[in-house]
This record gives C-alpha cells, structure tokens and sequence, in this order.
C-alpha cells in the first residue's frame, strides 16, 4: 500500500468505481477505494444464491443508455447478452404490458383501437392540467383519472410512502406512453446484461495495481489515518456533514428471496403489483440473465422508510434541505461530490457512468 494515495473515492458503485478505474488508468494515480459493504459493485451487485441461481441482491438492474460514450466505455469490461426489458403490471386480474401502450388499453378496456383510435381516446379523457405542478398532474394529463388509479397511485404511494401529488413532476415524467403495441420498457439505443454478471464486470474494471480497495469499512473511521490530496465521495451527502442541516429523506427497500420448483414462475423478468399485496413488484433474474436452471428463484421488493438508501425523494421539502448541503460542498476544494446519494438526483446506471466520465474529465482537463 502507498504511503499516500492522490485520491480517496468513498463508494464503490458504478460512480465511485468508474471514476476510480479512470484516475488509475489514465492519469496514472493512486487511488484508496472505499466501500462499508463487503462487495464491489453497489446495489448493481449480483451474486449466486443456494441453488446455483445468479441473483441481484438489491433489485433487478437493466443496463441501458443512449450514451455511446458509456455504451463504449462498459463494453471494455463485459460482453452483454442483448436483454430487452419488458414489464407486466397485474391489474383487476391482468397482466398488462407497462408503460401503458395499444395492448394495455384495449385488453383492459375490452376495446380494439388502432394507434389514431388510441390517440383519440386519450386526448378525451386528459385532465386539462394548465401548469404541471406534480406527477399526479403529469399522468392525469396523459392518461386521464382511470388510468391513474389503476397503475400509477397506490403504486406510487407503496414506492414512495406519499401519493403522487407530493412528488415532483420527474418521477412520473421519464414514463413513456406508447400509441403502439412496442412493449419494451426501455427505449434506449443500448441494452443488456454482462453475460457473466455485474460483480464480474466490476471486478476487471477495478483490477489495476495503482488501485487499493478497502470493503467492510465506514470511510470516517480512517480517514485520519490515510494521507491522499483529493477526496471522491459517492455516500449520502447528509452523512457527509454529519446532518448538519437534518437528515436527508430517503426511501430504502426489503427484499424477499423464494427459491421454488419450477423452471419459470412469471411470463417476464418483472411483474408489478400497483394495487394488490404489499410489496411493488416480483423479480425473477433467470429471465434477464438467460441462465438454464431446473429450478428459480423470485423476489418480492417491499418498499420501506427506514433501512439502507436507496432512493432520494422527489419532493420539495427533500430539495430544500439539499440545497443547503450542496452550499456546504461547494465551499469545499479538494472534495468531488458524484452520484445518486452525494448529489441526490436519481441517476440510472448509465447516468452515474456518464456522470464519473464527464467528472473524470473536468477533474484531467484541471491538472
């Protein structure tokens, strides 16, 4: 281990490890990478349970993006199997496709509209919204009351512990609408799984001799004790100050692992629950790794207020409090805050990806 290292990234999800991978490789720095979990690879991390089943520990992760700089970029690290995500969403008895498209209308409404019928129908039960203040009035807008109740409120509520009005306008606003049967639940360029798994792709992306990874340990407890120039720091920015402004709003997730009998237990990788049981959505990986198992394993995800951080909350009241913290960052010369719980944004994988890239290069361009 080097007497002193030129950086200490704290977190080793995708956005500490690709800045980490970054500063060794191409400025020739060291670096102390950090990580309080005993992995690498953040919520992305997958793993193989008792049965022999790969399984995502922290819920299903589906890589997508328009980037062709991060498609390039995670290409050097994984070969990808060609996953396209699809959704079904259990509705009075139903399994509709999600977002809502011409399938999902006409099999819930016992209609047969053409895409123009579709778009007709629609446009007569919109609620003339004037200005969209939050998500509620950014699906009402689209969709009308109807389908609002059916898919979007009590899912809403189960995820994020508030009904949609309480929301800002984004969460609801990256879902698409489709005027046609295209089911996938992504519309991005790029698509994927590594074909041998996320923590294998994580772990060649950080095996280079300038790099030195510290698991099972909170960065505050040695902090004192490593000598390094710059700090990267990837945790909850509250936690960073010490909740000097209160502590942020966080949703976490509990979940739920069954092994059973069977080849297949759903049709799709994902099925949600907007109105029924108390967990939001049963995962069943075999669908998305492509793996050949007699046997599955499926997991409930029950949103929860407490635990592990997961999700920032869209809400005003959260912004404000950030607001503060980021005040208290930006004083700061030699710390980069990066990712979804230091810059609290919701950042997809290919987001926090982009986010390290364009990092990286702010931080080479200033040396």
């Amino acid at each position: 281990m080097p007497d002193k290292y030129d950086y200490l990234v704290v977190g080793a999800g995708f956005a500490g490890s690709v800045i980490s991978e970054r500063l060794a490789s191409e400025l020739n720095k060291k670096v102390m990478l950090v990580e309080r979990r005993s992995h690498v690879g953040g919520n992305s991390y997958d793993c193989y349970d008792d049965a022999g089943i790969l399984v995502h520990k922290y819920g299903a992760h589906i890589f997508h993006t328009n980037h062709g700089d991060v498609w390039q970029y995670v290409n050097r690290f994984a070969q990808w199997n060609g996953y396209v995500h699809r959704v079904l969403a259990y509705v009075d008895g139903l399994k509709l496709p999600i977002p809502i498209n011409l399938t999902t209308v006409n099999t819930l409404l016992r209609k047969n509209f053409n895409e123009q019928g579709l778009r007709d129908y629609l446009a007569s039960v919109r609620v003339d919204i004037g200005e969209i203040k939050n998500s509620r009035d950014v699906v009402l807008s689209q969709v009308g009351e109807f389908f609002y109740e059916k898919f979007f409120k009590n899912y809403t509520y189960k995820q994020w512990g508030v009904y949609p009005e309480a929301l800002s306008p984004e969460v609801t606003k990256r879902i698409p609408l489709r005027f046609n049967t295209d089911d996938r639940y992504f519309g991005d360029k790029y698509e994927g799984l590594p074909v041998d798994g996320f923590f294998k792709l994580f772990d060649r992306m950080l095996d280079h001799k300038n790099i030195t990874i510290t698991l099972n340990t909170d960065y505050k407890k040695i902090i004192n004790d490593v000598k390094f120039d710059y700090l990267i720091y990837t945790g909850p920015i509250d936690y960073f100050f010490d909740n000097m402004h209160g502590e942020l709003p966080y949703r976490s997730q509990r979940f739920e692992f069954e092994t059973l009998d069977v080849e297949y237990y759903q049709e799709v990788a994902v099925v949600n629950y907007p109105n029924d049981h108390l967990f939001t959505k049963i995962t069943e990986s075999k669908h998305f790794t492509k793996q050949r198992h007699p046997r599955t394993t499926i997991v409930r995800e029950f949103p929860e207020a407490v635990g592990e951080p997961y999700y920032p909350v869209p809400m005003e009241s959260a912004a404000a409090i950030y607001a503060k913290y980021k005040g208290e960052a930006d004083k700061l010369k030699t710390v980069y805050f990066a990712g979804r719980l230091a810059e609290y944004k919701y950042y997809n994988m290919d987001q926090a990806v982009k986010r390290s890239l364009d990092l990286f290069q702010t931080i080479a361009t200033s040396k």
